[in-house]
């Protein structure tokens, strides 16, 4: 995957995140971090359930879902 492409899905998909987790996300740029990071866990996670993303959409599907679990789990060990 183009790199440009691969740092816009985790933007998107990290800014998504953040509007899901409501309250939880920690600002814009921050987010957007989190998003990338969160590629690589859905990715990873999605590799383990024996899951594929095709196109696009399931890379951003992969990428929003890993952002998800990391913002709940950063939120988690920020709140004590």
């Amino acid at each position: 995957m183009n790199l440009i492409l691969f740092l816009i899905i985790g933007g998107v998909a990290g800014w998504l995140a953040g509007l899901i987790m409501k309250g939880r996300g920690f600002g814009v740029l921050a987010n957007i971090g989190i998003g990338i990071v969160g590629s690589f866990i859905g990715g990873f996670i999605f590799r383990l359930l024996g899951l594929a993303a095709q196109g696009a959409v399931g890379e951003l599907v992969t990428a929003t879902v890993g952002a998800v679990l990391l913002l709940a789990v950063v939120a988690k060990i920020k709140k004590g």
